[in-house]
Formats: structure tokens, sequence, C-alpha cells
């Protein structure tokens, strides 16, 4: 029998492939399309609107660094805002932590339905914990009106196109600004900048307008083709990168989580940055 391959196409000029060994769910959900299907090396893996979202093998580097990274820069944050993060697994790393609520907006149902159903190794029992508060409606329109305030706001959001374009505004990271509270972390997912050099400068010039702690730091997700991916971190109050080696030792003892990735090493690694990445935010 042939092998039947999915093949990502998110950059013109490149293509990458994954064998389709079990295909788990083939449709499309209210606003995107999706595939869901078992590689025997990557495990599980979700695809919506044609691009790989995670997959089971290595979805702890991403989810980790996109958690725990704001939640060890901060001594206590109890109120998480995720923007996206459908698949439930930014979500369950952030209730490892002693968080009194995790508000999560998700535009998409379907993909939660999907996550609950087939993605159980990538989001655990999160859903169901009962400091989730899981509201289906538009992320950017509950940012510009309400009036509450997070130690953290994750953006786990697509790429900028079609329902997560809007996640990469100015005018979005500026409702995001006014929701924190003084010492609060803003955490987002800006790609690869090798290849998408264009969005990670435009986080960069809205940072700086707006935050007094305007950072990016970084790590290799095996799946995303292109090298490094970027999260960008900014703050009016913390600098996520300058917390004390020893400060973040002690909160991971204290806080004793169960991780296979994050550290806090790397945490520190993290942020450093390479000329030609800095290139791309002067």
């Amino acid at each position: 029998m042939a092998e039947k391959w999915f093949r990502e196409s998110l950059h013109q000029e490149l293509q990458s492939g994954i064998r389709m060994d079990r295909l788990i769910y083939h449709g499309h959900t209210e606003f995107q399309s999706a595939l869901i299907f078992d590689n025997d090396l990557l495990g599980r893996v979700l695809v919506l609107d044609g691009v790989v979202q995670t997959t089971a093998r290595d979805e702890f580097i991403y989810h980790e660094m996109l958690a725990h990274v704001p939640l060890y820069a901060l001594e206590n944050p109890r109120e998480v805002l995720i923007i996206g993060g459908g698949d439930g697994g930014c979500l369950e790393e952030v209730l490892k932590h002693p968080v009194d609520r995790v508000t999560m907006i998700e535009l998409d149902r379907g993909v939660v339905d999907l996550a609950r159903e087939h993605l159980g190794m990538i989001c655990g029992a999160a859903f169901d914990d009962p400091r989730t508060e899981l509201r289906i409606e538009d992320g950017a329109k509950f940012l510009a009106e309400t009036k509450r305030c997070f130690d953290v706001i994750i953006i786990d959001s697509t790429d900028p196109m079609g329902p997560g374009e809007v996640l990469f505004s100015q005018n979005f990271y500026g409702d995001c600004r006014r929701c924190l509270e003084p010492t609060g972390i803003l955490v987002t997912q800006n790609g690869v900048p090798f290849f998408q050099g264009g969005e990670f400068a435009s986080s960069a010039t809205a940072f700086k307008s707006l935050f007094h702690y305007p950072r990016f730091y970084f790590t290799a997700v095996p799946m995303y083709l292109g090298g490094c991916m970027a999260f960008g971190c900014a703050s009016q109050g913390t600098d996520a990168g300058a917390v004390p080696l020893a400060e973040l030792a002690a909160r991971q003892q204290v806080r004793a989580l169960d991780l296979l990735y994050y550290s806090a090493a790397i945490h520190q690694g993290a942020f450093a940055m390479p000329p030609y990445m800095q290139a791309l935010t002067a």
C-alpha cells in the first residue's frame, strides 16, 4: 500500500513532509481545516489550515517555554489569561503552577472539541480543572472590552493569517498592556525569525513603543522549520530575562514541577539574541 504524506507549505519556497501512518480526523471546524494523524516517530500530529501546530513528541518544548518563562519570572502569579491555545497544551503547563484561575479565550470551539477527543496526551485533564475558565469568543474583542487585569497574558496563536492575524497588531498589544498588572508579563508566539523576519520586526517595534521591558526569548522546536522559534516577552515592571539565576532556581525548588525542558539555566540562556535577530529589532 502506498505511503500517505502530509506536506506543509507555510513558506512558498519550502516544503516539509510527515508520513501519515494512521489518520485520526480530517475535516473542518467553523473557522479552519483540521487534520489529526499519527506518525510512528512523532506520535499524534495536529494540523490547522495546512500548518503543523503541535506534535505529541515535541510539544513539551514549545508549551513549557511559552508558559514557564513568564510564570517563573514572577514571585506569585495568580491570574493568567491565555488567548488561543485550543489544543490545551499551554493550559496544562500553566495549571502546574499554584495559580488561582486561568481564563482561556479560544475563538474556535471545534479545536477544543478535537483536543478533548483526540489530544489527551497533550492537554491531559486541563479543560476539566476547576481553575480553568474556558470562554469561546474573540480574544481581541475580550481584551478590548474587559476591565480585568492579569499577572500573565499568553498569546498562543497560529501564524498571522486568517483568524490569528489580529493577534499581531499594535492595537491588540496595547489592549494587552492595559490588562496587565503593574508587574505583569505578556508572552507571544512570534514565529521563526529566520523565515518570518517581518513578523518578528513588527512585534519588536510595537513592544518598544508600548512596554518598558520589550524582550524576546528563543527555543528550537524540532517540527517548526527554520531553527529557533521566537517568543515575545514584554512588561512594564518585570524584566523576565534579568531574574537572577538563584531566584529562578529557588522558585523551581519550591514549586517542584515535573518538567522536561524548562530549567533556571534554560530560562536565562533563552534571552540571548544572535546579531542577525538584533538587526531585525533595530
